[in-house]
């Protein structure tokens, strides 16, 4: 489906078909929503594998670990091993680690599978710069725009779709199911997938060191990372007080939540606009744009909730993931710039960063909700988006600066 792709190498030149995108969005949506599955099903799975709802949150800790180790240290095999390969061998893991899920009869064997799940989902962020590598620079925000808007859409339906699922087939089924996914998926990328094999020269070793000098010298990785990174933790932040706030301000049930949150999905719909105003060159303005929107929509949220107005609410949450869309859309565009022969390390870098910063606004969302409900949230995270701006307007000084 690509026109005579070289094996030993892909420069971009050559446009991959718009079948084999597709394909590229449907895996990455798919392979990230298994991190998010268990979340809303705590209650339905701790009785049956004897976790008590104390430890309950080590079942969602399990993959996020998972997948944090699989960003720094499998993600950055692309630079080394063959992509096709590599990409195959995570999807095997995912698929053995969800049927380990599916089957499990005792804490550890949950656990160790949701680990597995965890480490060998990160084929997402494998398939992403092996996306960029297929495709010319003039396209490549746009192909990335839209693989990113599949991939946030696979994050804000995992928890409706477990839900639905589970509510008439069981917690299992929806493992069974994601294994059954994964397995079409491989089968499609079997047939359609170009090779890709990095150019040799350098071990394992040393491809771990230079990620660690890449953080170090670049310094727009490092900022762009920030930037991001401080947006998934605002989104983090509120959908993980969200679905609290909806059961007890509003009274929804959990059908009613999912259904919020299939709402919020639309922000996903932006990431190929993004995309294309990215390739135009208005990056400065979407990254402005993103984080203006981040905080106003978060501050404009206390007010929604205090009023029970929750269409406007909706409308809110739709606007606060386009904002964390777009800004992702036109990071990984300038990060897959910086090096064709690192965007793998490079994407490591910056997946694992912004993951441990995810991390610690699903933790603050927690902590805020509890201590000052909503109000507390909806301040921490319209104050998040102060401090974007900020790091923003000095990272401008900065460059203005040294070009004096």
């Amino acid at each position: 489906m690509v026109k005579r792709t070289p094996k030993s190498a892909l420069a971009g030149a050559e446009e991959p078909s718009s079948w084999l995108i597709a394909t590229f969005a449907v895996a990455t949506g798919a392979l990230v929503a298994n991190l998010y599955y268990a979340q809303p099903l705590l209650a339905q799975i701790g009785p049956e594998i004897g976790i008590s709802p104390e430890l309950a949150g080590a079942i969602v800790s399990a993959t996020q670990i998972g997948y944090g180790a699989g960003l720094f240290f499998l993600v950055s095999l692309s630079d080394l091993v063959e992509n096709k390969k590599l990409v195959f061998v995570t999807l095997a893991g995912t698929i053995l680690g969800l049927i380990g899920v599916a089957t499990a009869a005792s804490v550890w064997m949950f656990l160790v599978s949701y680990f597995v799940v965890g480490v060998c989902s990160t084929a997402a962020q494998i398939i992403i710069p092996f996306a960029a590598h297929l495709v010319p620079e003039r396209r490549r925000g746009r192909v990335v725009g839209n693989i990113m808007a599949a991939l946030l859409t696979g994050i804000m339906l995992a928890r409706p779709v477990a839900l639905f699922v589970a509510g008439y087939l069981g917690w299992r089924a929806v493992f069974w199911i994601s294994a059954a996914l994964m397995i079409l998926i491989g089968l499609a990328l079997a047939r359609i997938m170009p090779r890709h094999r990095p150019r040799p020269g350098m071990h394992y070793g040393q491809i771990l060191t230079s990620m660690i000098v890449q953080l170090k010298t670049r310094r727009v990785l490092r900022y762009r990372a920030a930037y991001q990174g401080l947006m998934f933790a605002a989104f983090n932040l509120f959908w993980t007080a969200a679905p609290l706030m909806l059961a007890g301000r509003f009274g929804l049930g959990a059908n009613a939540i999912a259904l919020f949150a299939l709402a919020g999905a639309g922000g996903a719909l932006c990431a190929p606009v993004a995309g294309h105003i990215a390739d135009r060159g208005f990056t400065l303005s979407a990254t402005i744009g993103a984080m203006l929107t981040l905080s106003l929509s978060f501050f404009a949220t206390g007010w929604a909730v205090a009023a029970g107005a929750l269409l406007v609410l909706a409308v809110l949450a739709v606007l606060l993931d386009a904002a964390v869309q777009v800004n992702q859309v036109v990071t990984q565009r300038i990060v897959f710039t910086l090096s064709s022969e690192m965007r793998g390390r490079l994407n490591a870098i910056y997946m694992t960063l912004v993951f441990v910063c995810g991390a610690g606004g699903s933790v603050l969302g927690t902590i805020t909700y509890q201590w000052g409900g909503w109000r507390a949230t909806a301040l921490a995270g319209g104050l998040i988006g102060v401090l974007l701006l900020l790091l923003f307007a000095f990272e401008q000084a900065g460059l203005r600066a040294k070009t004096r």
